[in-house]
């Protein structure tokens, strides 16, 4: 289907148009042919959909590359518009080159040139992140009557006797934990540069900043704790068993403090916990100070928290959606359509109505929501009665009825999203990097991930670069006093000096 610059030239608008139609139809084929293959793989381990995954990503790569060579024939024929680029940053620095003509006189007829005007133009250029070595020098000054010496003391490390500064402990952290780029890898990019690394080093650097960060991702869980409302979400994380070369299964846990959508003035927050399984008493032991409504999927292990009374249940209407959804594209089921209409309308007024006070969330949905929630239960309650207690629809709608008063509690309760999802993209970028690093090393090191995994999320919740935060908070944390660790907090941090 693609061709090059030369032929696309030759054919007349009609036919490019048609080009560009076709190759339109054919991305968005492949994108959503990509869309499912993704959530197909979601929660599993298949090598094979993965390296269908990979080749249908780099095909559709080279299919958008494609599409873009008619698109720019057919400009060749028209008339220049007006640049619709945006403007490159104004907060990045800037290097003027000045271009100058070569001759010193007029070419014609060798008169003298006078300025007339320039033209100006900017080109996004990316400089190579580079090592430097900083000298710290301490002159010693020795008095001239008593013979005493004056010396300043040096500077804290983060890491004791370390030879890596704050800037690159955080380039470190957050290339590991945020870019998913593992130590080996990281240590052969720092050869490219001319800087040998040992993998152990890194390692080392990894382990010491964990240790120095403790306070600060301890006042972390303690401020997610205090909230009043949670989201939670676990994901398994393959652990290194140690004596005999094989994996087992960790999980890690995420429990996110976000009040925005309420309207609240807390800042969103993000606590990762480690467990070496997925037993209920991990969640429990986790959530002991928690009180207050807790938005989960429907993991057992929660059920002893709902049944003290100190718990509100809030179920996770994407996790039902989800049983429908599959029924549908597995079998084009009437029934799983019809219900993921219905559900589809409770999300369409999450939409309208995303980012106002609770009261007034709370008043739209007791208006416009709350009959359509009684009518869908009134329809499922209805169908089950047709259905075998066999079939996949009647597991789908026994799964939503089962859990109805907690998927309802949002209608209730304004500070109450409709599902799950804030803290599931919180807890996304987990599978990513697994993929890459394929597993953890032992118990601690899944402790050491969810520690910085916290930290670095909750600042990206904030709206801050997690490496120049990290760096900041390196910088300064061997030094700063523990009963004021919480004022290194992303929140804190970001009020009193600048991103």
């Amino acid at each position: 289907m693609a061709a090059t610059l030369p032929e696309l030239q030759t054919l007349d608008r009609a036919a490019l148009e048609s080009l560009v139609e076709r190759l339109h139809g054919e991305v968005e084929r492949l994108e959503l042919l990509l869309t499912k293959l993704k959530r197909a793989q979601f929660g599993r381990r298949s090598e094979a959909m993965g390296r269908e995954i990979a080749q249908l990503e780099l095909f559709l790569e080279e299919l958008r590359t494609a599409r873009t060579a008619p698109e720019a024939a057919a400009a060749v024929s028209e008339a220049p518009a007006r640049p619709v680029r945006q403007p490159l940053p104004a907060h990045l620095p800037r290097e003027t080159r000045r271009i100058e003509p070569d001759a010193g006189a007029c070419p014609a007829c060798g008169g003298e040139l006078r300025a007339l005007g320039e033209d100006v133009s900017e080109m996004l250029e990316f400089v190579p992140a580079s090592f430097r070595v900083i000298r710290q020098v301490r002159p010693k000054l020795a008095c001239g009557r008593c013979d005493q010496i004056v010396q300043a003391p040096a500077p804290s490390r983060p890491i004791a006797r370390g030879l890596a500064g704050p800037g690159l402990l955080a380039h470190v952290l957050t290339s590991k934990y945020v870019d998913h780029v593992p130590l080996h890898r990281q240590a052969e990019i720092y050869e490219r540069e001319g800087v040998e690394l040992e993998r152990s080093t890194l390692a080392d650097w990894v382990g010491g900043c964990s240790r120095l960060l403790d306070p600060l991702v301890e006042s972390l869980r303690r401020y997610v704790m205090a909230a009043t409302k949670l989201h939670a979400d676990d994901t398994p994380v393959p652990v290194l068993a140690p004596g005999n070369g094989r994996t087992r299964t960790g999980r890690l846990w995420a429990y996110l403090r976000d009040d925005r959508p309420a309207g609240d003035i807390a800042a969103p927050a993000v606590w990762f916990a480690y467990s070496p399984d997925r037993k209920g008493e991990h969640p429990r032991r986790h959530l002991a100070d928690f009180s207050g409504t807790l938005q989960a999927d429907g993991y057992a292990g929660f059920h002893p928290l709902y049944g003290a009374g100190r718990v509100r249940e809030a179920a996770c209407w994407a996790h039902a959606r989800r049983k429908f959804y599959d029924l549908d594209r597995a079998y084009r089921s009437p029934l799983a359509q019809e219900a993921l209409k219905r559900i589809a309308a409770l999300y369409a007024i999450e939409k309208q109505i995303r980012g106002r006070p609770p009261d007034q969330r709370r008043a739209e949905r007791q208006a416009r929501a709350a009959p359509l929630v009684a009518n869908f239960e009134r329809w499922l309650r209805d169908t089950l009665g047709t259905l075998s207690s066999r079939s996949e629809t009647a597991a789908a709608i026994g799964y939503a009825l089962q859990r109805w008063a907690a998927l309802s509690l949002y209608l209730d309760d304004g500070s109450i999203e409709i599902d799950n999802n804030p803290v599931e993209r919180q807890i996304r970028p987990v599978a990513l990097g697994r993929k890459n690093y394929l597993f953890a090393g032992s118990d601690a090191g899944g402790e050491r991930a969810a520690a910085i995994y916290g930290l670095l999320g909750t600042a990206k919740l904030n709206g801050l670069n997690p490496e120049a935060y990290l760096r900041r908070v390196l910088a300064r944390i061997a030094d700063h006093p523990v009963n004021r660790v919480a004022d290194l907090l992303p929140w804190n941090l970001a009020t009193t000096e600048p991103a």
